[in-house]
């Protein structure tokens, strides 16, 4: 590590090893020689005069990378892809005068760009499937655990600690989707030239329309993809960058709601993110469990989402067929973003696959407020023993209005159950009250909407994508 220069902690802190290679100047000129050897392979089988030789010559320095000249022309030409195509030139003496032949400099930047941003979701979608699966293990396991629920983090009806991880389930699950049609829907920019009319296969093909129209989708099947896209102008429309890291977005919004409800919890003692036996909390407080890691998805998602309005900014500010005010842009955001994304997904994967519960602080918590929430039950108890409906209504109001300044003037714990029970109007023992505290009797169908949302559509999701499964994340920091 160099410690007299920036080195961006994405790569040194975050991002895994994977997600860098995607991203990596190795993989991009790799993708650049194999871009030009599918245009030389095409333009063969379309007529021109190339050999199999000068492809097979290609083909052979497809990976050993002559960085050292590339390196040196682009000091004389300051041309990047003009110096790449020179040392590919100079290991190809054979092939050169052919190599990059009617193409322009985006052929290989943006194809790259599209390939690279295609594996790169891949890896995302990988470890957003092992998120889902390993938030589905927590809710089956606490399905049935009853806890405190909130409406603007005041106390409401109890809901199940199940529950609640399948309202983060749901978000990262939307996230898949969202990713899948994203994913789905990339196509190459092919080769149209420079401002994307195709002319100089025009002069290459002299002018036979039909063999010009087979030469996108012949690049694009060599390369893996489907299609490429119809129109463009030098580049492939720098929406697609928009569309990419709004899916980053999205995950990064789910991340930080489930880190932020994680903290919450923590506070309380409920729940807690995984504590290694050797780390510090706090280097002035040795008792401290800070939810560090969870802290550190917010901080990381909070980056991604507002990187997100780089590529907006950018394709709105595009002029015609093409500006390079794209370009310094896209080297940062797009990258970053997956970087930052991919450390978010590797600290949801260590945080919710070592989540410790604490059910004796959550009874405890719920069974402090669930008097109140179970007075309309013991309401209909006193009316079934023959007390007035109205008149409990309003008695039972006061009450809980007095136990209320007990807890919060006095200090003292809720004693409602003890206020009704000396009410003569309730006509109810303390016994009696006791009874009805049981919290599985007010968590409505939580239980049961875990297991219809995990057996209906989180199963199957995981079933179809059950080769990806088993990831562990590897936390540096």
């Amino acid at each position: 590590m160099s410690t007299d220069r920036y080195v961006s902690p994405l790569s040194e802190r975050y991002a895994s090893r994977e997600m860098q290679y995607i991203f990596s100047p190795d993989k991009k000129f790799r993708t650049w020689r194999r871009l030009w050897i599918a245009l030389a392979e095409t333009e063969k089988e379309l007529g021109l005069n190339i050999t199999e030789e000068q492809i097979e010559e290609l083909k052979s320095h497809a990976d050993d990378i002559n960085y050292e000249v590339a390196k040196e022309r682009e000091k004389l030409v300051r041309h990047d892809v003009m110096s790449h195509v020179y040392a590919y030139g100079v290991q190809c003496p054979k092939a050169k005068g052919i190599i990059h032949l009617g193409a322009t400099s985006c052929y290989v930047g943006d194809n790259t760009d599209i390939i690279v941003m295609s594996e790169a979701l891949k890896l995302v979608r990988t470890k957003l499937v092992n998120v889902i699966a390993e938030l589905a293990k927590f809710a089956e396991e606490q399905k049935a655990q009853p806890t405190l629920a909130f409406t603007h983090f005041q106390p409401a009806q109890p809901t199940t600690v199940g529950k609640r991880a399948c309202l983060w389930l749901q978000e990262f699950e939307m996230d898949l989707e969202d990713l899948d049609y994203v994913l789905g829907s990339l196509k190459l920019l092919g080769s149209k030239g420079t401002t994307g009319t195709q002319a100089s296969f025009l002069e290459l093909f002299d002018g036979d329309q039909e063999t010009i129209d087979r030469i996108d989708p012949m690049i694009a099947e060599k390369m893996g993809f489907q299609a490429c896209y119809p129109v463009s102008g030098q580049t492939y429309s720098r929406k697609t960058d928009t569309r990419v890291l709004n899916v980053l977005a999205g995950i990064a919004a789910s991340a930080h709601k489930l880190s932020n409800d994680i903290r919450l919890l923590q506070h309380l003692k409920e729940v807690e993110e995984p504590f290694e036996k050797t780390q510090i909390g706090s280097s002035a407080m040795a008792y401290k469990r800070n939810p560090m890691r969870s802290e550190r998805i917010a901080s990381l998602s909070r980056y991604v989402m507002i990187d997100a309005l780089n590529p907006a900014v950018t394709s709105a500010a595009q002029w015609f067929e093409r500006t390079l005010d794209d370009s310094a842009n896209k080297r940062l955001s797009v990258p970053e973003g997956f970087l930052a994304i991919d450390g978010i997904l590797d600290l949801c994967l260590n945080v919710v696959d070592g989540l410790v519960v604490y059910p004796k602080v959550i009874e405890k918590r719920l069974m402090s407020e669930l008097p109140f929430m179970a007075t309309e039950n013991i309401m209909m108890d006193a009316v079934k023993a023959g007390g007035d409906r109205q008149e409990l209504h309003e008695r039972i109001r006061e009450l809980s209005m007095e136990a209320g300044r007990n807890v919060k003037e006095r200090g003292m714990d809720n004693n409602l159950l003890e206020l009704i029970a000396e009410d003569p109007a309730f006509n109810l023992s303390l016994e009696e009250l006791e009874k009805t505290m049981d919290p599985a009797r007010y968590v409505g169908r939580a239980k049961e909407q875990v297991e219809a949302y995990l057996e209906k559509v989180i199963r199957p999701l995981l079933d179809e994508n059950k080769e990806l499964l088993g990831v562990k994340a590897e936390i540096h920091v």
